[in-house]
């Protein structure tokens, strides 16, 4: 039973959908583009990386990663061709450059002005005048008489 209950848990890892046609001969580069495709973002599924990912356009950018590493490129020059034809939104972890600093920051700077808004309410509505309950003028009791002997 224990080897069944086993067998099913590797059977449930994430298997990589690189096809048999796409892995290079040499195995060193054969590893370092399983490396930078582990980092790539298949621009269709958005979560998943182009190795775990079976879109066709997944398919096409691990191609073109093996071809650029077969070619001599260094990683970070295929990725910088990738990246240059596709655009930074291909990156698992994007970098903390350029337009990205706003959207890295635009998460803590968004909580830190809800807290303000919510102080400024909270001591807004301490500083109120407190409502005075049950108090009627003689003239809202004489009009809440003649409504309830109606």
């Amino acid at each position: 039973m224990k080897r069944f209950a086993l067998l099913l848990m590797l059977l449930a890892t994430p298997l990589a959908a690189v096809e048999p046609d796409e892995v290079l001969s040499d195995p060193v580069l054969e590893q370092r583009a399983l490396e930078l495709s582990k980092g790539l973002r298949c621009p269709v599924c958005q979560s998943e990386s182009i190795d775990e990912s079976n879109a066709p356009i997944s398919k096409d950018l691990r191609l073109l990663v093996r071809e650029r590493l077969v070619d001599g490129d260094t990683d970070q020059q295929a990725l910088d061709y990738i990246v240059a034809r596709y655009g930074e939104f291909v990156l698992l972890k994007p970098t903390l450059s350029g337009a990205n600093w706003v959207l890295w920051a635009a998460g803590p700077l968004m909580l830190l002005i809800a807290g303000f808004v919510g102080l400024a309410y909270v001591r807004g509505r301490s500083r109120a005048a407190a409502p005075q309950d049950g108090i009627l003028s003689d003239e809202e009791a004489a009009k809440l008489r003649d409504i309830l002997n109606k």
